[in-house]
């Protein structure tokens, strides 16, 4: 199977140089993904909207590209505090991972907008 690109249509994949999720054989490679949403073009300040937004996005490229959440093998969450994790962790994230349970890294840094409090990445198979 050859490589397929999969866009979200946001203007950053295209002035950035990079692809919502690659496809590559039976993987599905899904870049950094915000709690922007890209129907309203407005992402909210509260963390848990955010978090479940990223998840939408997500969910959005792994259904184009063939697969699914429970086919995630690692995600990575970052996040802009500790404060936004401990909001997070629980009540999004552990809800949404716990059945699955994909590798997970999660790390605390900064966004290159003020208004991002996360952002997740996840590495999942294609369903044969």
């Amino acid at each position: 199977m050859a490589r397929r690109l999969i866009s979200s249509g946001s203007s950053f994949e295209r002035d950035f140089g990079y692809s919502r999720a690659v496809v590559d054989g039976e993987w599905v490679f899904v870049s950094g993904t915000t709690g922007f949403d890209y129907a309203r073009m407005a992402i909210s300040a509260d963390p848990v909207e955010q978090a479940e937004q990223c998840f939408r996005n997500i969910e959005a490229a792994l259904a184009e590209a063939g697969s699914s959440l429970a086919d995630a093998v690692r995600v990575r969450v970052f996040v802009d505090s500790v404060a936004t994790f401990d909001q997070v962790k629980g009540e999004v994230i552990g809800r949404r991972l716990r059945d699955i349970r994909p590798a997970n890294t999660t790390v605390i840094a900064g966004f290159v907008d003020p208004r991002i409090l996360i952002e997740i990445e996840v590495t999942a198979k294609r369903r044969g």
